[in-house]
């Protein structure tokens, strides 16, 4: 999937955490086929160089890309990445926030663990690359901040209590961020995808029964795949959407418009029938 490339992003530059998953990478694609010089961070090297072997193939002539192994929920890190990514035109013009993720779990069945855990995961590695990439835009003119959000973020969605809080948590933030920043001419915006064959949701795809109670709450009548996300993710990094801020885009099939799909098999499978009857029943299992 994708449009054909263009040179609408030639001499900006990209960085994008959690760029060797599936949402991230295929984010990194389409900026570098249009252009960009795109720097990927995650924390497992293979999977970087593969993803970097990967956007060679593909990127807009003239274009760098490079990679740099480390953890996006870690301050100093992120800061150094993001410098390494602007060395190739000196400065950032791009930043897209992929990493996250979440528990599924009864609420009653949660420890504070958990849901600290989940606030943590899906908040701190999106508030950190704001806070670096922000400065560097700002020196420079501006530029775009996307960051990976969920419809989760607008939706009750049972079992997933810490996970939504996350996600909503995360668009709150976005929406202050881009308030502040505007007059520096830093957009921040975010995408809110559905279900997607990537990363640990790609799980979910072998459970044939749990597949289908999502599907049939999908207008559109399918899962998602990383390019239908990429492709908000691209226009909203580019210069096309330079009059955009504060935004969160649902791409996620039409589910919104409907309800999130009741997972309760699976929770049960995961966490045994006492502790899901117990919860049900308003008691904190033991």
């Amino acid at each position: 999937m994708g449009s054909s490339a263009n040179d609408a992003l030639v001499g900006m530059s990209a960085f994008v955490t959690g760029g060797a998953g599936g949402i991230g990478g295929a984010s990194a694609r389409w900026l570098a086929r249009d252009g960009a010089s795109v720097t990927i961070m995650g924390r497992t090297e293979e999977k970087l160089r593969n993803t970097v072997e990967e956007l060679e193939q593909v990127k807009h002539k003239g274009a760098v890309i490079q990679y740099v192994v480390g953890d996006a929920s870690i301050g100093d890190e992120i800061k150094n990445a993001i410098a390494f990514a602007s060395k190739p035109t000196g400065t950032l013009n791009m930043c897209v926030a992929t990493v996250g993720g979440g528990t599924t779990i009864p609420f009653l069945l949660m420890t504070e663990e958990i849901y600290l855990g989940d606030l943590r995961n899906n908040m701190l590695p999106p508030f950190l690359a704001i806070k670096y990439a922000a400065p560097v835009m700002a020196a420079n003119g501006g530029g775009s901040i996307v960051l990976i959000s969920s419809d989760s973020a607008r939706m009750s969605w049972p079992n997933l209590a810490a996970y939504c809080a996350g996600k909503a948590g995360l668009e709150a933030m976005m929406r202050v961020a881009a308030d502040e920043l505007g007059h520096l001419q830093v957009r921040v915006n975010a995408v809110r995808p559905g279900l997607v064959r990537a990363g640990s949701s790609s799980r979910m795809f072998e459970d044939k029964e749990a597949l289908k109670k999502f599907v049939v709450e999908k207008p559109l009548g399918r899962t998602g795949v990383p390019d239908d996300i990429a492709a908000g993710v691209r226009y909203l990094a580019g210069p096309e959407s330079s009059w955009v801020t504060g935004q969160s885009f649902a791409i996620e099939g039409g589910n919104e418009l409907r309800k999130a799909p009741n997972l309760e098999d699976v929770v049960r499978r995961r966490h045994g029938d006492a502790a899901v009857d117990a919860a049900l029943a308003g008691r904190i299992p033991d």
